[in-house]
């Protein structure tokens, strides 16, 4: 913290951070915004040149990078228990609605409930797309140094979203791969480091998976939390199969409204996970994987926060990223086909065509449009327009 500014006391952070957590709709863009404005322009706390080199590590960190950077931002102001009541302000309001909201969806709501979350769902593959769009672009321009990088962004891509359509709950392995592969491919002396990560990662899925119930929805959780590069939205892939094909917690639809429903409240869309614990487990399962989903982020920060200069100009840090990142915005890619392919009313396709237009031609937010579709969905129900089973 700068030498001038004084340090907020506990009170002023949880209210601060906890402002952000109610307000922070539009996902990691408006949250690091709402960050900046707060602790560097308006407060002081934070200069500006540490903030910048926070976002870049968190970004090679994987989890949700905008939550990293709240509890960084906490962290730097009050220590570990500012990390623990500011990250915690920041989680909370959102989860808690979430919840609320997947409650009322998964049970026996109106048919006009029914109906806005199957329009909201309706659009969440279109979501997908403009997510992936957004995200190749600077990936792109990290690896066009040479042919052999931009050939191997383009197999990590591929790979990525092959995976997702067709290995289910296999694809963190196959991110994690990626960036063995490209963490390998720079430092041969490396690679028996990078082989040990992959190897590993079997073994904590068999185990998880062998002991199903809860301890299947924490390693679910874990891989949301701990496994996930490239943006938010990679944990949709990393969801679905868990949730539908291999434990049956929810239907396609029901999985769709819980996108849906991250995606348009406040804070980060990890909270999906939340309402995917609703489906297994009720409130406990909730809590649990939230829980779980989250204190990936906060040990990362207890660890390595002092350590972030270093982090973020590490080579092997930034080569097992390059490998992951594409990976990872492929699968987000790839999660257009199944979560397109769930939909199963004429309305709710007609619906997507118009939330993919007004997305990829930047005519529309994605809050706005979820909202917007939602709203038409509630309208189609109450007009006697057939509703997903």
């Amino acid at each position: 913290m700068p030498a001038d500014a004084p340090a907020p006391s506990p009170g002023t952070i949880l209210r601060e951070f906890g402002r952000i957590g109610c307000v922070g709709f539009g996902g990691p863009p408006a949250h690091v915004t709402l960050l900046r404005d707060l602790c560097v322009a308006r407060r002081g706390w934070i200069a500006a040149d540490d903030f910048e080199h926070a976002v870049a590590a968190t970004n090679v960190l994987p989890g949700p990078a905008s939550t990293q950077l709240a509890i960084w931002c906490a962290w730097r102001l009050g220590g570990l228990p500012g990390a623990l009541l500011g990250g915690g302000a920041f989680i909370l309001p959102g989860l808690a609605l979430v919840i609320a909201l997947g409650a009322l969806f998964l049970g026996a709501p109106p048919s006009w409930v029914r109906g806005a979350g199957a329009g909201a769902s309706a659009v969440v593959a279109a979501v997908a797309v403009q997510a992936s769009v957004a995200l190749m672009g600077p990936s792109w321009r990290r690896a066009a140094t040479t042919p052999a990088r931009r050939a191997r962004w383009i197999a990590y891509l591929l790979a990525g979203g092959v995976a997702t359509t067709l290995l289910g709950p296999w694809l963190v392995l196959v991110l994690l791969g990626c960036g063995a592969v490209e963490l390998a491919w720079r430092r041969a002396a490396g690679a028996r480091a990078a082989a040990g990560v992959e190897l590993s990662a079997p073994a904590l899925l068999a185990a998880a998976a062998a002991g199903g119930g809860l301890l299947a929805l924490a390693w679910t959780a874990f891989k949301v939390g701990a496994l996930s590069y490239g943006g938010g939205f990679v944990i949709v892939p990393l969801m679905q199969a868990d949730a539908v094909q291999e434990h049956g917690w929810m239907t396609d639809g029901e999985f769709l409204n819980a996108v849906a429903l991250g995606q348009a409240t406040p804070g980060p869309v990890v909270h999906t996970v939340a309402v995917v614990g609703y489906a297994a487990h009720g409130l406990g399962g909730a809590l649990l994987a939230a829980l779980v989903a989250f204190a990936p982020s906060f040990w990362f920060i207890a660890l390595g926060a002092e350590r972030f200069d270093r982090l973020r100009s590490l080579p092997a840090a930034q080569a097992f990223l390059d490998g992951a990142g594409p990976a990872a915005i492929g699968a987000i890619a790839g999660a257009a086909i199944p979560l397109a392919a769930a939909l199963s009313e004429p309305w709710q396709l007609a619906l997507l065509a118009a939330g993919a237009v007004a997305l990829l031609t930047g005519r529309a937010g994605v809050v706005a449009t979820l909202l917007g579709a939602g709203a038409v969905g509630a309208l189609a129900a109450l007009a006697g327009a057939p509703l997903p089973g």
